[in-house]
This record gives structure tokens, sequence and C-alpha cells, in this order.
């Protein structure tokens, strides 16, 4: 529609009315005053602006965005497509309805493909009350459904914290407690350990009896203090703390071969660097968790390990030969094992994959961006706990 060159129209807000706030694009006063009637007589409770350029458009959106955008297609300076595309930027959850006076199919299709609501042809107002109705309907179904993303967001995060922390807890009390083994339990049994020598040297040496007591009491002592040491290396590793994760890793390694007997042969082409220790323990951790996992459901006859970097990454691959992990096992909600490794991971922003094939094994792969100096890996703050190495006195 062409603008009337006698005067210009202001806008023309319909202040009475406290309802449905409509942003209307128009550059006919006749055309506008005709929607305005439509509405009235299909029971809508609104109030109108009326703006016919794209100044006076991006002034009312950015002032109080309305509640719903009625727009002609063809205006002299001001075209609806790009009112559409500006609605779309500053103001996505207001429904847009063309109201126009042709509108071809094709026209039609690719406007609602750009995000317009619905549109209504102005030959055919009898539609444009239930396009209103249904758009509201629809605006306000979306405006919930974003709410409810929203919450259901905010409670993953909160939960995912959650996690992090009582992993931070978790680690924290495993070395309090290592450190209390090692210290309490290892101290005692050392000193009975030096009074059963100082015994020893007491017995008259005709005592055959009490010195062979005595030499399977220290035995037994010895075994116990063995014993002491392997409980708290498992609940914190020392070697993790004071020479890093490939050193940890090459340890675990040996021990799973150890108790196991499987060849568990590990490469590293990562430089032995200790990086932050909530970031080398959620390695650790997911290695070890990986190592039950073959012993117990693999059958396997050997594990490759390999560590690496790969463009600020830290890649962990364990590779074993066992019968391979099924895409159901993986899916499994019941794999509690699987979903503690991958939320650990993203406890450092990282994250973890499994792949599996019949009869030829399960590679389960494990990439975290590494932390420069600083950067601490987890969340929680440090507690000013002092990890002390369990396996020396």
């Amino acid at each position: 529609m062409k603008a009337n060159p006698q005067r210009t129209a202001p806008p023309t807000p319909a202040a009475s009315s406290p309802g449905l706030r409509i942003l209307l694009v128009e550059d006919s006063r006749l055309h506008a005053e005709l929607v305005e009637h439509v509405l009235r007589q299909g029971g809508v409770d609104f109030s109108i602006v009326r703006v016919e350029n794209r100044e006076r458009f991006q002034e009312q959106l950015a002032q109080a965005p309305p509640d719903l955008i009625l727009s002609d297609y063809a205006l002299p300076a001001f075209d609806g497509y790009e009112a559409l595309a500006i609605a779309r930027e500053r103001a996505p959850d207001v429904p847009f309805i063309f109201v126009t006076g042709t509108m071809g199919e094709e026209v039609a299709i690719e406007t609602l493909k750009s995000g317009a609501t619905d549109y209504v042809l102005k030959t055919r107002l009898t539609r444009l009350v239930p396009a209103v109705r249904r758009a509201l309907r629809e605006s306000v179904e979306r405006t919930e459904r974003h709410r409810a993303e929203d919450r259901l967001r905010r409670s993953h995060e909160q939960l995912r914290a959650l996690t992090g922390y009582l992993q931070y807890v978790r680690e924290e009390e495993r070395t309090r407690i290592a450190r209390e083994v090692h210290d309490e339990l290892g101290q005692a049994l050392t000193g009975l350990k030096m009074d059963l020598a100082w015994l020893a040297s007491r017995v008259p040496r005709n005592g055959r009896s009490l010195h062979q007591k005595i030499k399977a009491m220290s035995a037994h002592i010895d075994a116990t203090i063995q014993t002491v040491r392997r409980i708290a290396t498992e609940l914190r590793p020392g070697i993790l703390d004071d020479l890093g994760l490939v050193a940890a890793i090459e340890w675990q390694a040996h021990e799973f071969q150890t108790r196991t007997g499987l060849p568990c042969v590990v490469t590293s082409l990562v430089k032995d660097t200790i990086w932050d220790q909530d970031f080398t323990t959620v390695f650790f951790r997911i290695f070890q968790e990986t190592l039950t996992n073959i012993m117990r459901h693999a059958s396997a006859a050997r594990v490759e390990v390999r560590l690496a970097e790969d463009g600020g990454r830290l890649v962990l691959t364990v590779h074993d030969d066992g019968r391979g992990i099924t895409e159901d096992e993986i899916a499994s909600t019941r794999s509690i094992g699987l979903i503690g490794m991958r939320e650990r991971a993203a406890l450092v922003g990282g994250e973890v994959s499994l792949a599996g094939q019949p009869g030829q094994g399960t590679t389960v792969t494990v990439r975290a961006p590494i932390p420069g100096p600083g950067q601490p890996g987890l969340a929680p703050p440090r507690t000013g706990l002092p990890h002390e190495n369990p396996d020396h006195g």
C-alpha cells in the first residue's frame, strides 16, 4: 500500500485498554482501523501501536516488546520480510502474523520457514481473530516449554555441580583416611614390632618356643604393615601426587598385570608433567574404573593403554581384546560405572566415548582440555587439606 503523501501517520496507541499489546506495521490508516475493528468484533482485548518505518519499529521493540506483531508485507520503504528478520533477532518469542493484501503461495511458505507464525489476507480478515488466538496459545505453550527446559537445564547444572562437589569431598576424604591409616596404624605397628625385638633380645637362648612365637608374631606384623600400606595406597596412591599421572597410570597398569596375569602395556607420548591435582585425579579414577570393568566383564587376554596430547587436549585410550561391549550396554542406565566415568570427565570439560566390536574388544577413550597454569580442573574450592603421600612415613 502507498502512504498518504499529505501527512505522516504517527503511532496511535489505544491506551484505554490494558490487554493484549499489539505492534502493527501498516502504512494505511484505513487498513489499520479495519484490523482494529475486526479484532474488537472478535472480542479481543488489546492496545495497539501502529508504525510504518524501520526506525519506529525498532524503537518500539526496544522500548517495550509487544505480545503480538501484525505486519503488512509490502510497504513503500520498509517491507514485512525485513520486519520479520528484525523481530526474530530482537523479540524471537513474540508471535508474528502477516496481514497483507496479496501474498503468493511460495512467498507465504518462505515467510513461515523464516519464522512467521501465520499469514492472513486482507480479503479474508475473518481468519484474523482465530489466527491471533492460535498464535497466542502457541506462544504460551512455547514459553512454558522454554521455562521447563530452562528449569531442567538449571537442575542438570546443579546436579552436575553437586556431583563435582561430592567427587571432590570423596577424594579429600580418601586422602585423609589414607594418611590416618598410614600414620596411626603404621606407627602403632612399627612400635609393636620394636617392642617384639626388645622382648626377643631378653628371652633366654634356650627358650626356643618363645623365639619361634616372637618370630611368627613379627612376620604377622610385617604382613599387616604391608596390608596397611596397600589399603592406604588404594585409597589415594601417593605416586599420583608425587610423580604425576603418567607414573601413576604405569604403576596401576603394573598392579593390574600382577593381580590378573593379563599383559597391560602402557605407551605414553606426553611429557612427565604434573598437572592440576583434580585433573589428574579424574583421569586416574577413570583409568581405574576401566581396568575394573575389563577384569570383571571383558574376558580379555591383553590390554593396551595410550596417553597422548592432541590439540591442547589430553587423550587416554584403553583397548582390550575381549568380547567387546554392546551398544545396549553402553546406553543402559544400569551401567553405573560408565555413567560415573562420563560424569567425572564432564567435571573437567571432558568426555568419555566407548566402542566395541564383537570378539574384537572394547576401546575406551577419554578426552579433556589440559588446564593451563593456575587453571583448576574442578570447580569446588580447595579446603587447605594437604594431600600427603600414604606410601611414605
